[in-house]
């Protein structure tokens, strides 16, 4: 009976993740379909398979956008971000969750106090602010925005992550001669790998993703990023909607590449730490 009832709430699970995958997968495979279609296709036949599979829209993405540009346009802000994150998000957990000072807890709490409030709520100030400085459509300051965007997060998990390491490991290595930096850079961080590669998902996705801030900081279209470069598409009273699809199927694969690389390196990094 025992064996029957196990047997059965593995399945409701296994059912239930099915369902899941289902929702989460469909939208991207019409997605996908869609990028192959007419405009005339897509309204008569939404959920259905294309007609052909022809490549029209794919070569209309190519001529009629800077397509490569706003490609590497974003590889390039999301890569510039991530590892400003991890460099700064790195250096404050570190020292907030290795060495005892009287305002660990306060600076811990004021990154913390980051992820209540979105930044986009500030974003009259922010613009001022940034302007001043001259970095109005300019790749520093989106960077700039991210980075401040992701930090708070970024320290949140590194610093419970590095909690967790034995201190022992830091003594010894004292012991042997070795450096504050050295301990830092050859045994914590690499111990660290996985939290650091949580980062680095949690913030490149949305970073890859994103419209709202390029639309209000780039104006320039040399440096555009993908998303903002897509709306090339979007007309006033038309839209080619299969060119659209097209472009943001394009859009989503080096990410989800990316995101699957990452997630092997991050159970690797736990088997590796489970050994060690």
């Amino acid at each position: 009976m025992k064996n029957s009832n196990e047997w059965m709430k593995n399945g409701v699970i296994q059912a239930l993740l099915a369902l899941n995958g289902l929702v989460m997968l469909y939208p991207l495979f019409v997605m996908v379909v869609s990028a192959f279609k007419t405009n005339a296709e897509i309204f008569s036949s939404p959920f259905a398979l294309p007609h052909s599979f022809a490549l029209t829209n794919l070569q209309k993405v190519w001529e009629q956008t800077n397509f490569i540009r706003y490609m590497l346009n974003s590889f390039g802000v999301t890569a510039a971000s991530i590892v400003l994150i991890l460099v700064f998000g790195t250096m404050a957990a570190y020292a907030i969750a290795r060495y005892e000072f009287k305002l660990g807890g306060a600076v811990l709490m004021f990154f913390i106090s980051g992820m209540t409030v979105p930044l986009k709520l500030a974003i009259i100030p922010l613009f001022i602010q940034l302007d001043a400085l001259h970095l109005i459509d300019t790749y520093a300051g989106l960077i700039l925005v991210y980075v401040a965007m992701g930090l708070p997060s970024a320290v949140f998990i590194l610093t419970g992550f590095l909690r967790t390491l034995p201190r022992e490991l830091e003594e010894s290595a004292r012991i042997d001669g070795a450096s504050e930096l050295l301990i830092m850079l050859r045994i914590m961080l690499p111990l660290a790998r996985p939290a650091m590669v949580i980062v680095a998902i949690q913030n490149a996705v949305p970073i890859w993703n994103d419209f709202f801030f390029p639309l209000i900081l780039i104006t320039s279209d040399d440096l555009k990023t993908l998303p903002q470069g897509l709306t090339v598409f979007i007309g006033e009273f038309t839209t080619d909607w299969g060119v659209m699809f097209t472009g943001l199927t394009l859009a989503a694969l080096p990410i989800t590449l990316l995101y699957i690389i990452l997630s092997k390196q991050f159970i690797a990094g736990i088997t590796q730490g489970a050994v060690k």
